[in-house]
């Protein structure tokens, strides 16, 4: 019932503020914030970048034609890789491969089969009989990721776990990257990679080339800085199995279990750390409904997580959270407040409504949006600064990110619109159960 009462107070602030705003000010300040937030944004994500890079990765000897020294772990521990497969088929092989290509010696396999109705169990058992650094596990049902993720964890052998998707491809260095930040640091309790796209023969996909370097990388770099991360990337990360038990593993029962772990981590006061040295090449959704699909689980699952530790998080020895919590609220906000200013102006075409709400220039915002485009553009041109040594070809993905405001806005709007409500008003949680996403048209790495 407190779950519930409390659900319904989150759903009034995120409804009410941008509800209030339009009440008690003008249509004009709907669109000031509507372009202004990203705008402050993009300065935060940019500075904190910079400081990132200044800081630390501006000291690193690494270029994206490998021709660096292999990283030296400390006592050269064993690393378990864990690879939970459900219809992976067409890339089980190919996943399994590049994990035991590791430059790093000391690893293990793990692949758990989550009840797969394709071939991936005959695959996984032919590589596993030729292969003795393979295990496989055999799920006989599908349990969704945060089970098969929690099983490989319970049977591995080391301390440390690099946990990938069943459709992704490791660097030949990044499980030792990941593995040596937590090996060099004891309070941290997971590192996340450096996810790059590898599907890129649509506009979808090009554009998500540059979402991953120039957004969501400088997110996790300035996250970083302030002390705390939203999310590790589920597709790379990296947990010392400890902290993993401290904070009882993966929770079922969560639709993106890669957010749970996170704040879970931390509100345990285990540490989070990015580490952009350690590349994996993964598969995207390269079509409107595979998009729509995988932000909207996205936007479910953070929807989730703030529902869940809402009422935990204000305790003082959690204010590093608060950051995150100001971020995730704002940004819902935002979503809203963007949805209420499509609204006011659709209404004001065809209706008529009181002066102070109506709505005008969003499509021609003038100056403000002129700023916008002028941040973005410097926001890209930092990112390809600091992202070049990763990737040889970067500058050209770059170029399709400057579509990412007008589509991916709009996605973003409309799914946190109808996650939130479908959420806050469930009455009861089901075990997250996954299914085969969009990965796109062609793939190259």
């Amino acid at each position: 019932m407190i779950d519930r009462l409390v659900a319904l107070a989150i759903l009034a602030i995120v409804l009410g503020v941008p509800i209030g705003v339009a009440v008690s000010l003008t249509g004009q300040a709907l669109v000031n914030f509507v372009f202004l937030y990203p705008l402050l944004m993009s300065l935060l994500w940019t500075s904190g970048s910079l400081y990132f890079w200044w800081h630390w990765e501006r000291h690193w000897h690494w270029r994206h034609d490998r021709r660096q020294p292999q990283p030296a772990i400390a006592g050269e521990p064993i690393v378990s890789i864990l690879i939970p497969c459900f219809n992976e088929g067409d890339n089980a092989a190919e996943t399994i491969a590049a994990a035991l290509s590791q430059r790093y010696a000391h690893v293990e396999v793990i692949a758990i089969n989550d009840g797969s109705g394709d071939n991936t169990a005959q695959i996984l058992d032919t590589i596993a009989a030729v292969e003795p650094r393979l295990r496989v596990l055999h799920l006989a049902k599908n349990q969704g990721k945060a089970v098969a993720l929690s099983m490989g964890a319970l049977s591995a052998r080391s301390e440390y776990l690099v946990c990938i998707d069943g459709d992704a491809l490791l660097d030949k260095d990044a499980a030792a990257f990941l593995v040596k930040a937590l090996v060099d640091n004891p309070t941290v309790g997971a590192v996340t990679g450096n996810p790059r796209i590898r599907t890129r023969s649509t506009l979808i996909g090009r554009v998500q080339v540059g979402e991953f370097s120039s957004i969501i990388g400088m997110i996790k770099r300035t996250q970083r800085v302030y002390g705390r991360v939203f999310t590790v990337s589920g597709v790379v990360t990296a947990f010392r199995r400890s902290a993993l038990h401290d904070v009882g593993y993966w929770s079922p029962d969560m639709i993106t279990e890669d957010i749970d772990i996170t704040w879970k981590l931390q509100l345990n006061n285990w540490k989070v750390f990015y580490e952009p040295r350690a590349l994996c090449w993964i598969l995207m959704p390269e079509t409107l409904r595979g998009l729509w699909k995988q932000r909207l689980r996205w936007a479910q699952g953070g929807a989730e997580v703030l529902l869940k530790n809402f009422t935990g998080v204000w305790n003082w020895r959690h204010r590093y959270m608060w950051p995150l919590l100001l971020e995730s609220t704002l940004s819902a906000g935002w979503a809203f407040t963007f949805a209420l200013l499509v609204l006011l102006a659709l209404l004001g075409q065809f209706f008529g409504i009181p002066a102070h709400l109506q709505v005008t220039g969003v499509l021609q915002p003038g100056f403000t949006g002129l700023v916008l485009a002028c941040m973005c553009l410097v926001q890209f041109a930092v990112s390809l600064f600091i992202e070049r040594r990763y990737e040889a070809k970067l500058a050209g993905s770059l170029f399709w990110v400057i579509w990412y405001p007008l589509a991916f806005w709009v996605v973003t709007m409309l799914t946190t619109v109808v996650s939130f409500p479908k959420v806050m008003l469930k009455t009861r949680r089901d075990r997250a159960r996954w299914t085969s996403p969009d990965r796109g048209i062609k793939r190259s790495n």
